[in-house]
């Protein structure tokens, strides 16, 4: 499906940009790959690993600027929506903003993906849109429910909306990992609370999870991918051995577990060997032979989130994990 054909990521600079892009190269040899994002200075350094790879494009622009997207759009197959207000404190301190980019910018991708016959949309979405208790997930469920609920717009376009829905990426920018690596000559790591769990995923299985749900939506679906969960004290001692902790307290806006699947979704949520599938409640989506295929419902009252999850990462295979990939670990 994707060999061949043109493909656009929003916010593509980012870290799944950089993953998705090197890895749909490798994979499918499509035609043409554009990323697009608003930073000039992320495009220059990203375009020095594809000198002379002409399937590679760049396209300076802002999810918020719906006409810009429109130009965008124009002879794209598929579009992978990574574009996003991130970081929880800053959504915190900065409401107005992550909503323009979050919803606002949603909604004009999910405008132009119709208008200009985009064949299918997948979004990034995140384990805090289940069950939000901060602004950033907030935004996001919204942005879930648009993209879900835009199905029924396409109408004659054809144009299907899915998203795909994951924790904690290791080793990414910003994350855990790169910042316990980044101060750990100091002695002392700071824990928000020794309690606390976190989904593990790799940008290579997050990308898988992508090409999954190309190939298989219909539309309307949330895909979860399964994954192992660990404690933060474990991620502490094994970035630093020999660090102490010092335990400061939840930030604003911070959950003590992740969850991905909450208990109102389960009547709606379908299970597979690999992953989760949340059908849509509207429109009797969710009883569509089409969309559930050989998917199995989950138990009354199912929840997935990092301190129930039956998957465990130990010490030493997040370790081994960390050697295999230091050189990369916080470098997109």
């Amino acid at each position: 499906m994707l060999s061949g054909s043109t493909i656009l990521i929003t916010g593509g600079t980012g870290s799944f940009g950089h993953a998705f892009t090197a890895l749909t190269l490798a994979k499918y040899n499509p035609k043409k790959i554009i990323i697009l994002s608003r930073d000039e200075m992320k495009q220059w350094e990203m375009s020095k690993l594809y000198p002379d790879d002409s399937r590679v494009r760049f396209f300076i622009g802002d999810v918020r600027d719906r006409e810009r997207l429109y130009r965008a759009f124009r002879g794209v197959d598929f579009v992978v929506h990574a574009a996003a207000t991130k970081i929880v404190p800053t959504a915190e301190y900065n409401p107005f903003e992550c909503i323009k980019t979050n919803i606002d910018g949603a909604m004009n991708v999910i405008d132009a993906a119709i208008d200009c016959g985009i064949k299918r949309v997948v979004a990034l979405s995140t384990d805090k849109a289940s069950s939000p208790i901060n602004l950033y997930g907030a935004t996001k469920l919204a942005s879930d429910k648009l993209f879900v609920a835009s199905n029924s717009y396409a109408g004659e376009h054809g144009t299907r909306f899915s998203v795909v829905r994951y924790g904690n990426v290791m080793g990414s920018r910003g994350s855990v990992i790169p910042f316990f690596m980044s101060i750990r000559d100091k002695g002392v790591l700071p824990i928000t609370d020794p309690r606390m769990t976190r989904f593990m995923i790799s940008l290579e299985q997050g990308v898988e999870l992508v090409w999954h749900a190309f190939h298989d939506m219909e539309g309307g679906e949330v895909y979860v991918k399964k994954i192992p969960s660990m404690n933060i004290s474990d991620i502490a001692r094994v970035v630093a051995p020999e660090a102490k902790h010092d335990i400061i307290g939840i930030r604003p806006g911070e959950k003590l577990h992740e969850q991905m699947i909450g208990a109102e979704d389960a009547p709606h949520t379908f299970e597979y060997p690999e992953h989760f599938k949340i059908l849509p409640a509207i429109y009797n989506w969710s009883a569509s032979l089409a969309r559930i295929k050989e998917g199995k419902p989950v138990p009354e009252g199912f929840t997935y989130s990092s301190d129930n999850n039956k998957e465990w990462m130990t010490e030493g295979e997040l370790a081994a994990w960390v050697d295999e990939n230091k050189v990369k670990i916080g470098q997109i």
